[in-house]
């Protein structure tokens, strides 16, 4: 057993070695220690100073669209529902009954009241207590001082994101520069058209990064999007403090993968160019000019990872007459591709365990690697 891997102290420890890898130039980068992904004490610390502190994306907000309408999320241990209130605004909720502290709602519906399965207390779509039998014969109960605790929760070009962290500034602040370097896409108004729940038994950082880079698509992806794809057309800029990206510009394998003839929002290489997004710590975009699909992350302890997959449609795409064929194209092909990148991201698992594993040279179209590293390095330092 690995003893610095289990020890009181081996969450910083293992974030000094982090540190360190992090102090090499780019031209000499190395992949992340091992015990990064494997290490039950760093994840703890991940949670403490990442995740409980971070906007983190819960889902896309056309996905609430009328009164009632929620998802269920949660932030390390605390349960967390979003829904569509009364008045049509976004809400953040305390997923935790205020009795007994049972878990309210689950996966995704719509409700008239949050209605606990244990003891049936219930709410209204703020959190108010509206009902709770049998209660009235308890003279130290009073209804009215029972509200279900509020969590932060904002929107960013369609996406819903929450956070536990009263002082972090607003999310709108935090992603203003990639704001500004998407804004023609205009992904506000694309619609998401599907949703699925999964569970991989990788690291979530793994996962995260193996979305980040496309270095492996030609050997890894080679039965499905590996030979459209040309390393030599994306371009990888430096990340920024909350988020990194590349570029893919071509001539797109799915029609919908460049603009639609209707789409006068984008033009010049824009209408064949491709966003790969990662913002920090687990959100993660491929953003065409016709289309997008996503990955939420959650960790679920070292070795499995929960995944929220969606996708979706520009406008244009969504008002094309053939609008259900694209979309069972595109969604056929990235069932395939997300089954290329399970295998490859459970191996990686696998591998980072091995005695004998050591982190190799970073290639250059592996720059958001690095820069997710040094955002893991800054966020978990301890001295």
């Amino acid at each position: 057993m690995d003893t610095l891997a289990t020890s009181p102290d081996a969450g910083p420890e293992i974030a000094h070695e982090l540190q360190a890898n992090c102090e090499r130039r780019f031209d000499d980068a190395r992949a992340m220690p091992p015990r990064v992904y494997t290490s039950d004490a760093f994840l703890a610390l991940e949670q403490r100073e990442i995740f409980r502190k971070e906007w983190l994306c819960v889902g896309r907000a056309s996905a609430l669209s009328n009164p009632g309408d929620y998802l269920t999320a949660q932030i390390d241990e605390q349960p967390i529902v979003v829904l569509r209130d009364e008045n049509g605004g976004l809400r953040g909720l305390s997923n935790v009954c205020l009795h007994r502290m049972s878990v309210l709602l689950e996966g995704r519906g719509n409700v008239r009241r949050i209605t606990c399965p244990y003891h049936a207390w219930n709410y209204t779509l703020d959190g108010t207590l509206a009902g709770a039998p049998m209660m009235d014969r308890q003279a130290g109960f009073c209804k009215e001082s029972y509200r279900l605790p509020s969590i932060r929760c904002e929107t960013w070009l369609g996406w819903i994101y929450v956070t536990l962290d009263a002082d972090v500034p607003p999310v709108a602040t935090q992603l203003e520069e990639l704001t500004r370097l998407i804004e023609p896409y205009g992904m506000s108004d694309y619609v998401e058209t599907f949703h699925e729940e999964h569970v991989w038994d990788t690291n979530w950082k793994i996962l995260a990064e193996n979305f980040m880079e496309s270095y492996h698509l030609p050997m890894l992806h080679r039965a499905t999007v590996g030979p459209h794809s040309r390393l030599d057309e994306m371009e990888c800029a430096p990340g920024r403090p909350t988020f990194n990206y590349h570029w893919i510009t071509k001539e797109a394998s799915l029609p919908i993968g460049n603009a639609h003839p209707d789409n006068t929002r984008l033009q010049g290489h824009w209408r064949r160019t491709t966003a790969l997004l990662a913002i920090y710590p687990t959100h993660l975009v491929t953003l065409t000019p016709g289309y997008f699909w996503y990955l939420v992350l959650q960790p679920r302890g070292v070795g499995q990872v929960q995944i929220q997959f969606g996708g979706g449609l520009s406008p244009e795409f969504l008002d094309d007459p053939k609008a259900a064929e694209y979309m069972a194209t595109l969604k056929t092909l990235l069932d395939e591709v997300n089954a290329e990148d399970r295998r490859g991201v459970e191996a990686v698992f696998r591998g980072v365990h091995a005695p004998l594993a050591k982190p190799g040279n970073l290639s250059h179209l592996e720059r958001p690697n690095y820069d997710f590293a040094h955002y893991l390095a800054r966020r978990t330092a301890t001295s």
